[in-house]
């Protein structure tokens, strides 16, 4: 693979916003071109209707041996067997050969026991690889997704869902009827998304109450831009990120000019919840803090290295900062977070980070059938920290509770202002 080949995605998602949710953040993907020659994937390359074969013993297909590699064959033995084995004996026939393929796709990436190694069917892998723009039609609310249940992170300001009255541990175990008891928490999100002006009903669980209730939402175009910011008290500046998309480099350094102007002490950078977006963006955004240097490592198998250093021009490489992180700052916000822990350039308050610290690159399969993505190395802080499963911890932790939610506190930034002009005070 050309390591040169740089359009690549740093994953993972917390939100019901623009293209994923929170699994660990966005991916980080290379986009490859299927091979126009070849044979292929010899999964891919199975006959659709095999010649039927005799049940004991089973043989495999002999159709399937010019599909298979020579030197696979013995080992792919089984596998046709039990091919063939469905086509004669399951009992509601004509089985759907498509969905036994791509089943077969996914078990074999399942078995690596990696994540975010994984199979997309093509409307996943359309979803996956839109624009982050910042627009979607839905519900408007943060989301986990890796729970048993879709979980609401927190709504968003001004969205249906906050009108609706959901907070943030409310679990949607149902939607329009539907239960979503063991449902991926990705298939899941997708039901809750649809077009605005229509409705969706979901069933919430809520700590605290005995029963389950029905919320009804009428979903609407949701616009969330990629860079907030306001002056806070004490003279500090506040810059909000909230992904890594295609406008956020622009965004943050048109407001980041105009909170310089007003001459801030000190400046509270806010990455929670922001699940990631563009491994570009993460470097131009982690270059307006920190001046040069090593910003991270691509480490891969073989133990060979690319290295991504800072650009120069960035706008804030001197003002004193504490950066908020929490268990949904993943993958580029992680890369930002842990470039500014390492170079001392800022102290981290928070909770610990999601840890999404691999790589991985997506090929398109042939014929339209979606893609797979697969983990194929790691990335490192500048201390070469490997921070995957693992996360950033925070110089200072402070927790949020359902309590603090609900009240409209903020106990994280609160110890971010106050470290903060304990920095100023001090000179550091």
């Amino acid at each position: 693979m050309n390591k040169a080949f740089k359009y690549i995605l740093v994953f993972l998602v917390v939100s019901m916003l623009v293209t994923g949710a929170f699994a660990g953040g966005f991916v980080t993907g290379r986009f490859v071109l299927p091979s126009s020659g070849g044979t292929g994937n010899p999964i891919l390359n199975a006959p659709a209707q095999p010649s039927p074969a005799p049940l004991a013993p089973l043989n495999t297909p002999e159709s399937s041996n010019t599909a298979t590699p020579s030197d696979l064959q013995t080992l792919f033995k089984p596998f046709w067997e039990t091919w063939q084995l469905v086509h004669d004996e399951y009992v509601d026939q004509p089985v759907d050969d498509l969905a036994l393929m791509r089943g077969a796709i996914r078990g074999m990436l399942e078995a690596l026991g990696d994540q975010h190694t994984s199979y997309m069917d093509p409307v996943q892998y359309t979803d996956a690889t839109a624009d982050l723009s910042g627009e979607y039609e839905g519900i408007g609310a943060w989301v986990d997704i890796t729970g048993e249940y879709l979980t609401i992170v927190t709504p968003m300001t001004g969205s249906p869902a906050e009108a609706a009255g959901l907070k943030p541990g409310d679990k949607i175990i149902a939607i329009d009827g539907e239960d979503m008891t063991g449902i991926d928490g990705e298939l899941v999100r997708r039901k809750v998304l649809g077009p605005a002006g229509t409705t969706v009903r979901l069933t919430i669980s809520r700590e605290g109450q005995e029963e389950p209730f029905d919320v009804e939402i009428t979903r609407a175009h949701i616009t969330v831009p990629s860079v907030e910011s306001k002056m806070l008290e004490d003279n500090l500046a506040y810059v909000k990120i909230n992904t890594f998309g295609d406008n956020t480099t622009s965004e943050l350094r048109s407001q980041l000019k105009s909170l310089l102007d007003q001459n801030p002490a000190g400046m509270v950078v806010d990455l929670r919840n922001n699940g990631g977006g563009y491994l570009i963006t993460a470097i131009e955004v982690v270059s307006e803090f920190v001046g040069d240097g090593v910003v991270m490592y691509e480490e891969y198998g073989d133990g060979t290295r690319q290295t991504f250093e800072a650009q120069p021009g960035g706008l804030a490489t001197g003002i004193p900062l504490v950066v908020l992180i929490n268990e949904g700052t993943a993958s580029a916000s992680e890369i930002v977070s842990g470039a500014i822990q390492d170079y001392s350039r800022g102290k981290l308050v928070g909770v610990t980070s999601y840890g999404k610290g691999s790589v991985q690159t997506w090929v398109p399969l042939s014929d339209n059938q979606g893609a797979v993505r697969v983990t194929i190395a790691k990335w490192l802080t500048p201390k070469e920290r490997a921070i995957h499963q693992v996360g950033l911890t925070p110089d200072f932790v402070v927790e949020m509770t359902p309590e603090d939610y609900d009240a409209g506190r903020d106990p994280q930034l609160d110890k971010a202002v106050e470290v903060l002009l304990e920095m100023v005070a001090g000179g550091n």
